[in-house]
């Protein structure tokens, strides 16, 4: 099959889910075709079956924001086109849905229809879907797609009332991990030792915008800090970066705090953490929370959104409340505290994300879908 895939090229959830299915299902012998305006942060610069096509956005004086969602649908219209793709698969509702309808219906006059798989991932669900601004967009572009997938049942409960859609339209579909990958026996202890030098390692890995909280992170390792040597890593980049090293500073625990921006393989640095703290208000699902369970990590989160579909608290991590930095630092203690319990935690949560959410569990679903879609 021929797959049209338009996503978020940056560093977040949505986009690293739309890239691994690509290169998943490139794997198994379908043709990938990445639309978008840059090359996905998660694929490498070669691989078989995948393709990049760029979308180009010309500049013209009398626009003052460059229209990216009429230059994507024509850019989709031309690969569909020229690559006689079978159907287009976009992440996030708008404006990549929308963009996808227009496209499809410019191919439809030429004669072909080409389905539309729509993936909603969150944010734009939650927080720009329902902003009176972009509500009936949001709501037409899920409505005019021809399958609809939620990334939980968290998110598609949350579709079906902000939006009024039919319970039977939106499909769950989890995102996935792949355990080869994302293996703690993959990687020797070398940067672990870099890491931490015998100290505990707490990390944190996010896009670090305001729904991330990332000065709670802080917050939490200052408290765990006061009572078992450690050390905090946090990977990404975003608008909060800054208010998390204020805060590293404030609380004068700087020098054990290591921001180290952007890094695209992250499996070798979870694979060297004890404990991954994940303190977002808003979360549809929490990828970073399941890459990490997968390497043997236990998560401390925020008992939010979809993330209780991921974490199993009390066996594979401890949610809280939003907000409950000493319960949060507590629990972190307790468990770092006691070597038998956290490696029965680390145990179950390698085969939590084995047994229902590895790849190869979850590409079928995906595959079926399309099939249907097509047919």
């Amino acid at each position: 099959m021929k797959i049209g895939i338009t996503c978020y090229p940056t560093y977040g959830g949505s986009g690293a889910v739309a890239t691994e299915l690509g290169i998943a299902l490139a794997a198994r012998g379908h043709e990938v075709h990445f639309i978008t305006y840059a090359h996905p942060f998660r694929l490498p610069v070669f691989s078989p079956r995948i393709f990049f096509h760029e979308v180009a956005i010309g500049s013209y004086p009398l626009f003052q924001y460059p229209p990216y969602d009429l230059a994507l649908a024509v850019r989709m219209h031309e690969v569909a086109t020229q690559q006689k793709l079978d159907l287009l698969h976009v992440h996030y509702a708008i404006p990549h849905a929308t963009s996808a309808w227009l496209a499809k219906q410019m191919l439809r006059e030429a004669g072909h229809d080409l389905p539309v798989v729509t993936t909603l991932h969150g944010t734009d669900i939650t927080i720009v879907g329902q902003d009176h601004s972009y509500h009936a967009i949001t709501k037409f572009s899920i409505e005019k797609s021809d399958r609809v997938t939620a990334v939980s049942q968290y998110l598609k409960d949350e579709t079906v009332r902000a939006f009024g859609c039919d319970n039977r339209r939106v499909e769950v579909i989890p995102n996935f991990v792949n355990p080869v990958v994302f293996d703690r026996g993959a990687y020797d202890g070398a940067l672990r030792g870099q890491l931490g030098g015998g100290r505990k390692v707490l990390m944190h890995i996010s896009n670090m915008r305001p729904v991330k909280r990332v000065t709670d992170v802080v917050q939490i390792f200052a408290a765990v800090r006061r009572e078992i040597p450690s050390v905090l890593v946090m990977v990404g980049d975003g608008p909060d970066r800054s208010a998390a090293e204020e805060e590293a500073r404030r609380l004068d625990v700087e020098g054990d705090v290591r921001f180290l921006g952007k890094i695209d393989g992250i499996a070798p640095l979870l694979a060297s953490a004890d404990l991954y703290l994940l303190t977002t208000d808003q979360e549809s699902f929490g990828l970073s929370a399941l890459e990490a369970q997968s390497c043997g990590v236990p998560v401390l989160g925020y008992n939010v959104g979809g993330l209780p579909e991921v974490v199993e608290s009390g066996v594979t991590g401890h949610l809280g409340a939003v907000g409950d930095i000493v319960g949060m630092a507590g629990a972190a203690i307790d468990l770092l505290g006691h070597q038998d319990r956290w490696q029965a935690m680390s145990a179950a949560a390698v085969r939590r994300a084995a047994g229902c959410f590895a790849t190869d569990r979850v590409l079928p679903l995906y595959e079926a879908l399309y099939a249907d879609a097509v047919q």
